[in-house]
C-alpha cells in the first residue's frame, strides 16, 4: 500500500499567472506552460515561500494523495480535482488501517499551515472568462492613448493606458487582470514573461461599444515592461494575455456595499468597479466608499475625476503619507478616524470589502479592521473567514 503524500498544488482558475511564485521559489520546484503554472512533486520541499507572496491565494491548494499528481497532470488542469478519499486496502491489518486513517487526518489537518485562505467570489458576479490568449498565441492591440494621470513635476509616473482590440474577442469583467508581454529577452536570453496589470475599465469598455479597455501603469524605475507600457504611443501594437482571475470580481448584486480600500494603482480595479455601478444603477445612494492612499494629491490617480463623483453615489475618504503641508497619515488611520461608518458595514451582510495595493498596507488595514470590529464586539478573524467563504472579502496586493 502506498503511503498517502501531500502535495502543493496551484488552482489554475484563481491563478491569474503573474508567476511571482516562480519568481520566489528557492529551489526552482515551481514552473509553467502557456497555460498553467504548477509544481514539481519531486523538488517542492514545503517550505511555504510561495505562500505569502501570491497576490490571489491560487498558490495556497494541497490535496492528500496515494500517488502524486505528474507534471504533465498538472499542466492538462482546468480546474483543481476534488480530494479523493484514500482508504487502506481490505487485507491491511486493523492496526494498520487505523494508523493509515491517522496519518491522513493528520496530513489534512495540515494542508494549510500558514496559508492566507482560500479566494471565493461574489455569488452573484458573472462567470469570468479566463487564460483566453497566452504567450503563443497573445492578443494584439493597439494603443488608443497614453495619459498622464499625476503631476508632471512630482517623482510617480502613473499613466491611464487605453487599448484597443476592435472586433477581437476579448470579454473582461471589473477586477480582472490582463498580461502585457515587452519585447526582447531576459538576462538569459529567453522571452521576458508576461507582467500582469489589473483593468480599470468595466466590462463594456472604456467607452461603451467601442472595443477597448484601460489600464492604470506605474513606471517603475527598472521596470521593463513598465517602461515599455509607459513609453506607448498612440497606434503601436501590443500583445496582450489574459484574462485572468475569477475571484476579485464585484457581485451583480446592485444592494451589495462596496467597501474599497486602496493604495496606489490598486485604484484601478475600483475606477471599473465605480464606472460599472454609474453606468448600471446610476440612481444608486450610499453603495460605494472608497479609502485610497497616497503619497500627496498630486501622486494619486483620477484624484481629479474622483472628485467630480456626487458624494451621495460615493463615500471618499484621502490619505497622504507626503503631503505638503500638515501630518501625514495612511489609510488605516483613515478607517479607524470612521469608526462608525466602517464598523456599520463590518456588521452588515450587505457589505463587500476589497483590498488593493501595496503589500505592506495589508497588515495595517488588518489590524484597524480588527480594532474596529471589536468595538462592535465581533472577533474579526472569524468574521474574515465568514466574509472570504461568503465571497464578500478580496485582498490582492503586491
Amino acid at each position: 500500500m502506498n503511503q498517502p503524500v501531500k502535495q502543493h498544488l496551484i488552482d489554475p482558475e484563481i491563478c491569474i499567472r503573474c508567476y511571482t511564485c516562480e519568481m520566489t521559489c528557492p529551489i526552482g520546484a515551481i514552473e509553467h506552460d502557456d497555460n498553467n503554472v504548477v509544481v514539481d512533486p519531486d523538488k517542492c520541499n514545503f517550505c511555504m515561500d510561495c505562500i505569502p507572496v501570491c497576490p490571489t491565494g491560487s498558490i495556497d491548494e494541497w490535496r492528500v494523495v496515494s500517488t502524486p499528481y505528474s507534471l504533465e497532470q498538472q499542466y492538462a488542469f482546468e480546474e483543481l480535482p476534488e480530494q479523493d478519499d484514500i482508504a487502506a486496502e481490505d487485507d491491511t491489518p486493523d492496526a494498520d488501517a487505523e494508523a493509515h486513517d491517522r496519518v491522513i487526518a493528520e496530513l489534512l489537518a495540515d494542508a494549510h499551515s500558514g496559508a492566507g485562505g482560500r479566494a471565493t467570489a461574489p455569488r452573484s458576479a458573472s462567470k469570468p472568462t479566463i487564460n483566453m490568449y497566452n504567450p503563443s498565441a497573445p492578443a494584439c492591440m493597439t494603443v488608443q492613448g497614453n495619459y498622464r494621470l499625476t503631476d508632471p513635476e512630482g517623482d510617480n509616473d502613473v499613466r491611464h493606458i487605453i487599448l484597443d482590440h476592435g472586433s477581437l474577442p476579448f470579454p473582461v469583467l471589473e477586477g480582472q487582470s490582463i498580461g502585457i508581454i515587452a519585447p526582447g529577452t531576459d538576462a538569459d536570453g529567453k522571452p521576458h514573461l508576461p507582467r500582469l496589470y489589473s483593468v480599470s475599465s468595466p466590462r463594456d469598455g472604456e467607452r461603451p461599444g467601442f472595443g477597448n479597455i484601460s489600464l492604470t501603469v506605474k513606471r517603475e524605475a527598472a521596470g521593463v515592461c513598465s517602461n515599455y507600457v509607459c513609453d506607448l504611443n498612440k497606434g503601436d501594437e501590443i500583445e496582450v494575455t489574459g484574462p485572468f482571475g475569477s475571484t476579485f470580481l464585484m457581485p451583480g448584486d446592485p444592494e451589495m456595499h462596496l467597501l474599497m480600500i486602496c493604495t496606489g494603482t490598486g485604484s484601478a480595479p475600483f475606477r471599473g468597479f465605480t464606472m460599472r455601478r454609474q453606468r448600471e444603477t446610476p440612481d444608486t445612494r450610499a453603495g460605494l466608499s472608497l479609502f485610497f492612499g497616497a503619497r500627496s494629491a498630486r501622486d494619486l490617480p483620477y484624484f481629479g475625476p474622483l472628485q467630480k463623483v456626487p458624494d451621495t453615489f460615493m463615500h471618499k475618504s484621502f490619505a497622504f503619507s507626503r503631503p505638503e503641508t500638515g501630518d501625514g497619515h495612511y489609510v488605516q488611520d483613515l478607517l479607524r478616524q470612521e469608526q462608525e461608518r466602517v464598523v456599520r458595514l463590518l456588521a452588515s451582510d450587505k457589505t463587500c470589502i476589497y483590498i488593493c495595493g501595496r503589500r505592506d498596507m495589508e497588515q495595517g488595514v488588518d489590524a484597524a479592521l480588527s480594532d474596529l470590529a471589536a468595538t462592535a464586539g465581533l472577533d474579526w478573524s472569524e468574521l474574515r473567514d465568514e466574509m472570504r467563504n461568503d465571497g464578500r472579502y478580496h485582498v490582492e496586493t503586491y
